[in-house]
């Protein structure tokens, strides 16, 4: 009896905490001029919202009959056809946005005549052209693919042409839905972020009233594996790099010693590098534009270097000169160059009888994280976790604490001490 009675009571609880919310406000509805549609009347989108601290005797929430929403509609609009469809997208996106937390007395509610004007293509495009001010070169090309993908799939949903205010959340999530069946979790994420960073800036300029997509849940995506290096491998495959291909050697060093991403170090340029200063100027994932010290350790290798042309590129095929590519083809020439160098490096060992092989998950950047953890280690052995974490920060160049923490997680850069004393039942 005991367990129907808790049952019913936590059913009864559920119901009655969705009934007080749904009494906060009511749907929004559309005022058409009455049963005649009579145009020379205000139509308009019409709702009622709770106002905060007002109750009636039973401890009621009391609606109160909020502004009405026309967005010049009557003004723009003169046929019964036109008026209905237009205040038909306003009532749904009003509906969302009360669905998603919207309150007329904390929130300004953005919604605009002009947001009716902008079709979804032109709504989007408009949002990108801001967008891709801001943008790297390898951002931009992921960008415009993206979202050049959702005008195609908004064009065979047949709303491209429609109003901006046309594409809801719903929309948004059947699309990225869609990705998520044909490719990967990690590939609707990004492109999430795309949108939602494109939707943003429709937010900004007052074209649609709320970035819906950021209130879209992130995925839990399985991280790329960049397996980190043993010592004993580290030695012997720098040992084989550097008599195979030096060149690749000198990239690698600046991935580990000066802790850049590979494509970060495919950006540099002469003008980049300041010897007397020892520091080096690069565009990082997080900033513009990022200073680091040049290491002693990457010094010695660079000072001999062709300094002459400011413009040329630190890395190309050849070292130091003009490279006619783009950034990520100069990046994914290297990681190839790499893979195979380490193809080379795996026949080398089976041919010493060794069988250690170096599989996909040992990449380029997998000596960023292998420097670090030694790093890492090193500083721990003299400070605590905090002061590890601080000094090592201005080195990797994180953009906060938190990321380094959650970065040095990720690749088990610290480790327990040995905890078999905790074990022993003696």
């Amino acid at each position: 009896m005991g367990y129907f009675f808790d049952k019913l009571q936590t059913a009864y609880a559920t119901a009655y905490k969705h009934g007080l919310e749904k009494k906060k406000y009511t749907e929004p509805k559309i005022y058409h001029g009455g049963d005649n549609f009579d145009l020379s009347k205000r139509w308009y989108v019409y709702y009622s919202f709770a106002k905060p601290d007002l109750f009636d005797k039973l401890g009621k929430p009391v609606l109160v009959r909020q502004t009405p929403v026309t967005m010049s509609v009557n003004k723009q609009f003169k046929t019964k056809a036109e008026r209905l469809l237009h205040l038909g997208i306003i009532k749904e996106v009003l509906s969302e946005m009360l669905k998603e937390g919207y309150s007329p007395y904390k929130d300004k509610l953005k919604l605009d005549s002009k947001s009716l004007e902008y079709t979804a293509s032109a709504a989007l495009d408009f949002a990108y052209n801001i967008k891709v001010n801001e943008l790297s070169e390898t951002s931009i090309k992921d960008y415009k693919s993206r979202y050049g993908r959702f005008k195609k799939y908004l064009d065979k949903k047949n709303l491209l042409d429609k109003s901006i205010l046309s594409i809801t959340k719903q929309t948004v999530n059947n699309y990225l839905q869609s990705i998520v069946k044909t490719s990967s979790a990690r590939n609707r994420n990004n492109t999430r972020i795309v949108l939602s960073s494109l939707f943003a800036e429709l937010e900004d300029n007052d074209i649609i009233p709320r970035n819906f997509i950021e209130n879209i849940k992130v995925l839990n995506t399985k991280s790329v594996s960049h397996k980190t290096y043993s010592l004993d491998v580290l030695e012997g495959l720098f040992a084989f790099i550097k008599e195979n291909d030096p060149l690749l050697l000198l990239f690698i060093k600046f991935v580990s010693y000066n802790f850049l991403r590979p494509i970060e170090v495919c950006r540099l340029k002469v003008e980049d590098v300041f010897l007397a200063q020892k520091l080096l100027r690069f565009q990082a994932k997080n900033k513009p534009e990022k200073t680091k010290i040049v290491p002693d350790i990457v010094l010695r290798e660079i000072k001999d270097l062709d300094f002459s042309e400011q413009n040329h590129f630190l890395f190309t095929p050849n070292g130091v000169g003009v490279w006619d590519a783009t950034e990520s083809s100069r990046r994914d020439y290297f990681t190839k160059r790499f893979w195979k160098l380490k193809k080379k490096y795996n026949e080398y060992l089976l041919s010493k009888g060794k069988t250690l092989q170096l599989g996909g998950e040992y990449t380029i950047y997998s000596f960023r994280h292998t420097f670090i953890t030694l790093l890492f280690r090193k500083l721990r052995k003299d400070f605590s976790y905090t002061e590890t974490c601080d000094k090592l920060m201005l080195i990797t160049g994180h953009s906060t604490l938190d990321a380094l923490k959650a970065y040095l997680k990720d690749i088990d850069a610290e480790l327990p001490e040995d905890y078999s004393g905790l074990l022993s039942l003696y």
